[in-house]
């Protein structure tokens, strides 16, 4: 932003209309924030805060993703296999069979896309090297042991299905739905490590 209100422009019509876009981006900025802070006040008494807590401390999961996916997919203690939840997110792919030939095609996209939306969105961040970033460790802070230790398998192993699957030559639409499925039974692992904490809340 800094740059682009210093650049000099040949006349003064585009330094004007470079200004009221910076103004647009600014106030958009701004409300972006009022929102989080709105958001946040919600979930502070929300009886699923620990989990929202818990998945924060995932890589590419900030608070709007967290709510959004405690909101969207409830009590995960519901699904007793990470695989139940891929599949109801539409992460799994479609199948299809005739006598011994078996034949897999593109995701089912059932179940819950605004979820599904999410994930493929936090996805992304696992192209990047393992790091427990200066954005990360203070969302981390408060977390257990146990939490950590999840974040950082999941850093490691889906930043190498990454890349993997880019040294195969795989398309990146395809690499982010799949990081996205293994990033699924994290989100369930970190959600049920939370759990009890919902439970503890509760009786207080």
């Amino acid at each position: 932003m800094r740059y682009l209100r210093e650049l000099v422009l040949a006349h003064p019509a585009h330094k004007i209309v470079l200004e009221e876009y910076l103004l647009t981006i600014t106030q958009a900025i701004e409300r972006i924030a009022r929102l989080d802070e709105a958001l946040a006040a919600q979930v502070s008494p929300w009886r699923m805060r620990p989990v929202v807590a818990a998945l924060m401390g995932l890589r590419g999961v900030k608070l709007l993703t967290a709510a959004a996916l405690v909101a969207e997919l409830g009590d995960l203690s519901r699904f007793t296999h990470p695989r139940q939840l891929m599949a109801y997110l539409g992460l799994v792919s479609r199948e299809s069979s005739s006598g011994h030939s078996r034949r897999q095609g593109s995701i089912t996209k059932a179940g819950n896309g605004h979820a599904r939306w999410f994930l493929v969105e936090a996805a992304q961040q696992y192209r990047l090297p393992p790091k427990v970033s200066k954005e990360l460790a203070p969302r981390q802070e408060k977390l257990s042991a146990r939490l950590k230790e999840i974040s950082w398998k999941a850093q490691v192993r889906l930043h190498q299905k990454y890349w993997a699957m880019t040294l195969r030559g795989k398309r990146v639409q395809t690499i982010q739905v799949a990081v996205a499925r293994e990033l699924v039974g994290f989100v369930w692992a970190t959600a049920r490590e939370a759990l009890p904490a919902v439970a503890a809340s509760q009786k207080d």
